[in-house]
């Protein structure tokens, strides 16, 4: 069987298995980013300050400032800061982040010592992490490194991102459309999830995409009253993990829209088909591709499967005048459900 694009960590969104394009292409050099004095942030070095995570972006941060953390600590002790070298260890590690308001004003101080734009560590953290009746109850759901385990770089992006509450957001209705272009390439990729949380405290939405082929990835932007979280990329496979954050924690039975898109940059990746992996229950799922007038294909099906393994049972899709075709799946899930088309 040959390969298929991950799902969106809407866990459930995929697409193309031919290739996929980025959008700030992480394999690309980036421009150099001014720093507060004028001064240019390495390549390498505004790309994490894009992506994240926090931890990495930090410990690039303070390398490529050259300074010891006793040296950074003395530097904030003189603005007025007090941090111990201990405490930047453990926010460079991972182990621990600023939260308490004194520490949100040391990092304020650290990145004028680091020499970066303002709030450019800060916009890294996402909401403050939940804590004591906050914490998600163990589920019996399966967690999304377990969706493709024979990919060790999906399960390693996932380490790199907070998936503590995806099985503790039940999935009400979900729409992706893809977009093609007039040569059959993929403009951009758009979702929409209908969530409600079934404990307090969920903060985020994990979606994982992957380019059939290696690839630098899309860019991910976030709508509404969410943004982007943290960002894994792997341009080596084409995948792309991130975190879309919500305005603030969920309480229990509370529903949130979560819309983003994925966008392409020339050249954009072609493909015949986009599916979605729905690793746990979903009530309805709607599938939606886009094609340019000037490039119609000559077959459109819909595809379903019984679980993630089987195989899949295909109906024939009627494209409308406007060169729409959708396929609409209620009450699926796990299973993986797709559209593809041909062009002769």
């Amino acid at each position: 069987m040959k390969s298929r694009p991950v799902p969106t960590a809407e866990h459930q969104t995929s697409t193309a298995p031919d290739a996929h394009t980025a959008a700030s292409a992480p394999g690309a050099a980036l421009p150099a980013v001014p720093g507060p004095a004028g001064s240019p942030v390495p390549a390498h070095l505004a790309r994490l300050l894009r992506t994240g995570p926090f931890p990495d972006a930090l410990r690039a941060a303070i390398s490529a400032r050259g300074l010891s953390l006793d040296r950074i600590q003395d530097r904030l002790r003189r603005r007025g800061s007090t941090v111990s070298s201990a405490t930047l260890s453990s926010w460079q590690s991972g182990r621990n982040r600023p939260e308490r308001p004194s520490s949100l004003a040391a990092l304020t101080a650290l990145e004028d010592v680091l020499r970066l734009p303002q709030g450019a560590l800060a916009a890294l953290l996402g909401p403050p992490r939940p804590r004591g009746r906050w914490l998600p109850a163990p589920s019996t759901r399966p967690g999304l490194a377990e969706v493709w385990p024979s990919w060790n770089d999906v399960a390693d992006a996932l380490d790199r991102v907070d998936t503590r509450w995806d099985a503790s957001l039940t999935r009400l209705s979900c729409h992706t459309r893809l977009d093609l272009d007039h040569t059959g390439r993929e403009r951009s990729k758009w979702s929409r999830q209908l969530l409600r949380a079934d404990c307090d405290g969920p903060d985020r939405w994990i979606t994982v995409y992957r380019l059939g082929r290696p690839g630098p990835p899309p860019v991910v932007r976030a709508a509404g009253t969410c943004r982007t979280g943290r960002v894994v990329e792997v341009p080596d496979s084409g995948l792309v993990v991130a975190e879309v954050l919500f305005e603030q924690p969920l309480s229990r039975g509370d529903t949130i829209l979560v819309e983003y898109t994925l966008d392409h940059v020339a050249p954009q990746p072609c493909t015949t088909h986009i599916e979605s992996t729905l690793h746990v229950p979903v009530r309805e799922y709607v599938l939606e591709v886009n094609f340019d007038p000037a490039r119609l294909p000559a077959s459109c099906h819909s595809y379903r499967t019984a679980d993630l393994e089987s195989r899949p049972q295909e109906r024939l899709l009627r494209v409308d005048s406007a060169g729409s075709a959708h396929a609409v799946a209620l009450t699926a899930g796990p299973c993986r459900f797709g559209i593809r088309w041909s062009w002769e």
